[in-house]
Protein backbone atom coordinates (compact mmCIF):
# COMPACT_ATOMS: atom_id res chain seq x y z
CA UNK A 1 0.00 0.00 0.00
CA UNK A 2 1.32 3.46 -0.94
CA UNK A 3 1.80 5.75 2.05
CA UNK A 4 -0.50 8.75 2.10
CA UNK A 5 2.49 11.06 2.46
CA UNK A 6 4.07 9.85 -0.77
CA UNK A 7 4.65 12.56 -3.35
CA UNK A 8 5.29 11.82 -7.01
CA UNK A 9 6.99 14.04 -9.53
CA UNK A 10 5.14 14.51 -12.81
CA UNK A 11 7.58 12.07 -14.47
CA UNK A 12 7.11 9.44 -11.76
CA UNK A 13 3.33 9.65 -11.94
CA UNK A 14 3.40 9.57 -15.74
CA UNK A 15 5.53 6.42 -15.66
CA UNK A 16 3.30 4.76 -13.07
CA UNK A 17 0.12 5.49 -15.03
CA UNK A 18 1.66 4.81 -18.47
CA UNK A 19 0.74 8.25 -19.76
CA UNK A 20 2.94 10.99 -21.12
CA UNK A 21 4.20 13.97 -19.15
CA UNK A 22 2.55 16.10 -21.82
CA UNK A 23 -0.79 14.50 -20.95
CA UNK A 24 -0.44 15.40 -17.26
CA UNK A 25 0.52 18.95 -18.19
CA UNK A 26 -2.58 19.14 -20.37
CA UNK A 27 -4.82 17.79 -17.58
CA UNK A 28 -3.39 20.47 -15.30
CA UNK A 29 -4.00 23.17 -17.89
CA UNK A 30 -7.69 22.27 -18.31
CA UNK A 31 -8.25 21.86 -14.57
CA UNK A 32 -8.84 18.11 -14.71
CA UNK A 33 -5.88 17.06 -12.55
CA UNK A 34 -4.05 19.72 -10.61
CA UNK A 35 -0.72 18.94 -8.91
CA UNK A 36 -0.97 18.73 -5.13
CA UNK A 37 1.82 21.23 -4.78
CA UNK A 38 4.34 23.07 -6.93
CA UNK A 39 7.87 23.41 -5.58
CA UNK A 40 9.97 26.55 -5.59
CA UNK A 41 11.79 25.04 -8.56
CA UNK A 42 8.50 24.95 -10.49
CA UNK A 43 8.25 21.15 -10.36
CA UNK A 44 4.78 19.62 -9.99
CA UNK A 45 4.19 17.08 -7.21
CA UNK A 46 1.22 14.73 -6.81
CA UNK A 47 0.06 12.89 -3.68
CA UNK A 48 -1.84 9.60 -3.41
CA UNK A 49 -5.22 11.31 -3.69
CA UNK A 50 -4.13 12.88 -6.97
CA UNK A 51 -2.86 9.50 -8.17
CA UNK A 52 -6.28 7.98 -7.42
CA UNK A 53 -7.97 10.85 -9.25
CA UNK A 54 -5.79 10.11 -12.27
CA UNK A 55 -6.85 6.46 -12.01
CA UNK A 56 -10.48 7.57 -12.22
CA UNK A 57 -9.74 9.75 -15.22
CA UNK A 58 -8.09 6.83 -17.02
CA UNK A 59 -10.95 4.47 -16.14
CA UNK A 60 -13.44 6.91 -17.63
CA UNK A 61 -11.24 7.35 -20.69
CA UNK A 62 -11.25 3.57 -21.11
CA UNK A 63 -15.02 3.86 -21.20
CA UNK A 64 -14.69 6.47 -23.97
CA UNK A 65 -15.98 9.46 -22.02
CA UNK A 66 -14.75 12.86 -23.25
CA UNK A 67 -12.54 14.85 -20.90
CA UNK A 68 -15.09 17.59 -20.24
CA UNK A 69 -17.63 14.97 -19.14
CA UNK A 70 -15.06 13.27 -16.90
CA UNK A 71 -14.24 16.61 -15.31
CA UNK A 72 -17.92 17.25 -14.65
CA UNK A 73 -18.39 13.83 -13.02
CA UNK A 74 -15.38 13.73 -10.72
CA UNK A 75 -15.81 17.36 -9.65
CA UNK A 76 -19.33 16.75 -8.37
CA UNK A 77 -19.62 17.31 -4.60
CA UNK A 78 -21.37 13.94 -4.20
CA UNK A 79 -18.76 11.99 -6.19
CA UNK A 80 -18.18 8.66 -4.40
CA UNK A 81 -14.90 6.95 -5.27
CA UNK A 82 -15.97 3.50 -4.04
CA UNK A 83 -19.26 3.61 -5.95
CA UNK A 84 -17.43 4.85 -9.03
CA UNK A 85 -15.07 1.87 -8.87
CA UNK A 86 -18.00 -0.54 -8.57
CA UNK A 87 -19.61 1.12 -11.59
CA UNK A 88 -16.36 0.83 -13.57
CA UNK A 89 -16.19 -2.87 -12.74
CA UNK A 90 -19.73 -3.50 -14.00
CA UNK A 91 -19.08 -1.58 -17.21
CA UNK A 92 -15.79 -3.32 -17.87
CA UNK A 93 -17.29 -6.76 -17.28
CA UNK A 94 -20.10 -5.91 -19.69
CA UNK A 95 -17.50 -5.15 -22.37
CA UNK A 96 -15.33 -8.16 -21.64
CA UNK A 97 -17.20 -10.60 -23.86
CA UNK A 98 -17.06 -8.26 -26.85
CA UNK A 99 -13.37 -7.55 -26.27
CA UNK A 100 -12.66 -11.28 -26.16
CA UNK A 101 -14.33 -11.63 -29.55
CA UNK A 102 -12.20 -8.78 -30.90
CA UNK A 103 -9.04 -10.41 -29.51
CA UNK A 104 -9.98 -13.61 -31.32
CA UNK A 105 -10.40 -11.60 -34.53
CA UNK A 106 -6.98 -9.96 -34.06
CA UNK A 107 -5.31 -13.34 -33.46
CA UNK A 108 -6.98 -14.86 -36.51
CA UNK A 109 -6.05 -11.88 -38.70
CA UNK A 110 -2.40 -12.16 -37.64
CA UNK A 111 -2.45 -15.84 -38.52
CA UNK A 112 -4.14 -15.01 -41.83
CA UNK A 113 -1.48 -12.43 -42.76
CA UNK A 114 1.20 -14.99 -41.94
CA UNK A 115 -0.45 -17.46 -44.30
CA UNK A 116 -1.33 -19.88 -41.51
CA UNK A 117 -5.14 -19.80 -41.96
CA UNK A 118 -7.69 -18.52 -44.45
CA UNK A 119 -10.30 -15.92 -43.52
CA UNK A 120 -13.36 -14.78 -45.38
CA UNK A 121 -14.06 -11.03 -45.68
CA UNK A 122 -16.86 -11.52 -43.14
CA UNK A 123 -14.35 -12.99 -40.68
CA UNK A 124 -12.31 -9.77 -40.74
CA UNK A 125 -15.10 -7.92 -38.94
CA UNK A 126 -16.21 -10.51 -36.41
CA UNK A 127 -16.80 -8.89 -33.03
CA UNK A 128 -17.16 -5.33 -34.30
CA UNK A 129 -20.16 -3.43 -33.02
CA UNK A 130 -21.83 -1.38 -35.75
CA UNK A 131 -23.03 1.25 -33.29
CA UNK A 132 -19.55 1.57 -31.81
CA UNK A 133 -18.07 2.06 -35.27
CA UNK A 134 -20.60 4.83 -35.90
CA UNK A 135 -19.62 6.44 -32.60
CA UNK A 136 -15.93 6.35 -33.59
CA UNK A 137 -16.86 8.00 -36.88
CA UNK A 138 -18.84 10.73 -35.08
CA UNK A 139 -15.95 11.35 -32.68
CA UNK A 140 -13.46 11.55 -35.55
CA UNK A 141 -15.68 14.03 -37.38
CA UNK A 142 -15.91 16.23 -34.28
CA UNK A 143 -12.12 16.19 -33.93
CA UNK A 144 -11.02 16.32 -37.58
CA UNK A 145 -14.03 17.86 -39.32
CA UNK A 146 -14.16 17.42 -43.08
CA UNK A 147 -11.03 15.27 -43.14
CA UNK A 148 -12.79 12.57 -41.14
CA UNK A 149 -15.77 12.75 -43.49
CA UNK A 150 -13.42 12.57 -46.47
CA UNK A 151 -11.72 9.50 -45.04
CA UNK A 152 -15.04 7.82 -44.25
CA UNK A 153 -16.39 8.44 -47.77
CA UNK A 154 -13.24 7.03 -49.37
CA UNK A 155 -13.42 3.95 -47.17
CA UNK A 156 -17.11 3.27 -47.76
CA UNK A 157 -16.59 3.51 -51.53
CA UNK A 158 -14.06 0.68 -51.53
CA UNK A 159 -14.77 -2.95 -52.29
CA UNK A 160 -13.97 -5.65 -49.75
CA UNK A 161 -10.88 -6.64 -51.72
CA UNK A 162 -9.65 -3.04 -51.82
CA UNK A 163 -10.17 -2.69 -48.07
CA UNK A 164 -8.25 -5.89 -47.44
CA UNK A 165 -5.41 -4.64 -49.62
CA UNK A 166 -5.25 -1.38 -47.66
CA UNK A 167 -5.30 -3.23 -44.33
CA UNK A 168 -2.42 -5.38 -45.52
CA UNK A 169 -0.51 -2.24 -46.56
CA UNK A 170 -1.10 -0.68 -43.14
CA UNK A 171 0.16 -3.82 -41.46
CA UNK A 172 3.31 -3.81 -43.61
CA UNK A 173 4.11 -0.20 -42.71
CA UNK A 174 3.44 -0.72 -39.00
CA UNK A 175 5.70 -3.77 -39.08
CA UNK A 176 8.46 -1.64 -40.63
CA UNK A 177 8.00 1.03 -37.96
CA UNK A 178 8.16 -1.59 -35.22
CA UNK A 179 11.31 -3.08 -36.77
CA UNK A 180 13.04 0.32 -36.63
CA UNK A 181 12.40 0.73 -32.90
CA UNK A 182 15.89 -0.20 -31.70
CA UNK A 183 17.47 2.22 -34.18
CA UNK A 184 15.63 5.21 -32.72
CA UNK A 185 12.82 7.49 -33.94
CA UNK A 186 15.20 9.75 -35.90
CA UNK A 187 16.95 6.87 -37.66
CA UNK A 188 16.81 6.48 -41.43
CA UNK A 189 14.76 3.29 -41.09
CA UNK A 190 12.18 4.94 -38.84
CA UNK A 191 11.94 8.08 -40.95
CA UNK A 192 11.55 6.04 -44.14
CA UNK A 193 8.70 4.08 -42.56
CA UNK A 194 7.03 7.27 -41.28
CA UNK A 195 7.33 8.82 -44.74
CA UNK A 196 5.56 5.76 -46.17
CA UNK A 197 2.86 6.16 -43.52
CA UNK A 198 2.37 9.86 -44.33
CA UNK A 199 2.06 9.12 -48.04
CA UNK A 200 -0.23 6.16 -47.33
CA UNK A 201 -2.65 8.34 -45.36
CA UNK A 202 -2.75 10.90 -48.15
CA UNK A 203 -3.27 8.24 -50.79
CA UNK A 204 -5.94 6.17 -49.08
CA UNK A 205 -7.69 8.26 -46.43
CA UNK A 206 -7.58 12.06 -46.61
CA UNK A 207 -5.47 15.05 -47.61
CA UNK A 208 -3.14 15.17 -44.62
CA UNK A 209 -1.09 18.32 -44.11
CA UNK A 210 2.12 18.25 -42.08
CA UNK A 211 0.30 20.09 -39.29
CA UNK A 212 -2.44 17.48 -39.15
CA UNK A 213 0.13 14.68 -39.34
CA UNK A 214 1.97 16.12 -36.33
CA UNK A 215 -1.32 16.27 -34.43
CA UNK A 216 -1.91 12.64 -35.31
CA UNK A 217 1.53 11.82 -33.92
CA UNK A 218 0.61 13.40 -30.58
CA UNK A 219 -2.66 11.46 -30.56
CA UNK A 220 -0.73 8.19 -30.59
CA UNK A 221 0.30 9.05 -27.02
CA UNK A 222 -2.52 11.23 -25.74
CA UNK A 223 -5.50 9.14 -26.86
CA UNK A 224 -5.77 5.99 -24.67
CA UNK A 225 -7.07 3.86 -27.53
CA UNK A 226 -4.28 4.79 -29.92
CA UNK A 227 -1.72 4.36 -27.16
CA UNK A 228 -3.09 0.95 -26.14
CA UNK A 229 -2.98 -0.33 -29.72
CA UNK A 230 0.68 0.59 -30.13
CA UNK A 231 1.67 -0.59 -26.66
CA UNK A 232 0.18 -4.01 -27.46
CA UNK A 233 2.58 -4.26 -30.39
CA UNK A 234 5.58 -3.16 -28.32
CA UNK A 235 5.98 -1.29 -25.01
CA UNK A 236 7.11 2.26 -25.73
CA UNK A 237 6.01 2.17 -29.37
CA UNK A 238 3.40 4.91 -28.94
CA UNK A 239 5.96 7.46 -27.74
CA UNK A 240 8.40 6.22 -30.39
CA UNK A 241 5.77 6.93 -33.05
CA UNK A 242 5.11 10.39 -31.65
CA UNK A 243 8.81 11.29 -31.67
CA UNK A 244 9.32 9.84 -35.14
CA UNK A 245 6.37 11.77 -36.59
CA UNK A 246 7.38 15.05 -34.93
CA UNK A 247 10.96 14.69 -36.22
CA UNK A 248 9.65 13.90 -39.71
CA UNK A 249 7.40 16.97 -39.76
CA UNK A 250 10.09 19.30 -38.48
CA UNK A 251 12.64 17.99 -40.97
CA UNK A 252 10.16 18.61 -43.80
CA UNK A 253 9.52 22.14 -42.60
CA UNK A 254 13.25 22.79 -42.51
Amino acid sequence: MVAQSTLFTVKQLADLACVSVRTLHYYDRIGLLRPTTVGENGYRYYDTAAALRLQQILFYRELDLPLDEIKRIINRPDFDLLQALKSHRRSLLARQERLNRLIDTVDQTIAHLRGEIDMTPQDFYAGFDEEQQKEYAREAEERWGEKAAQSQKRWEALTRDQKNEILAGMNEIQTAINASFDQGPESEAAQTAVDRWYRFINQHFYDCSLEVFEGLGHMYVEDPRFRANYEKMRPGLAEFMEKAVVHYVRSKRG
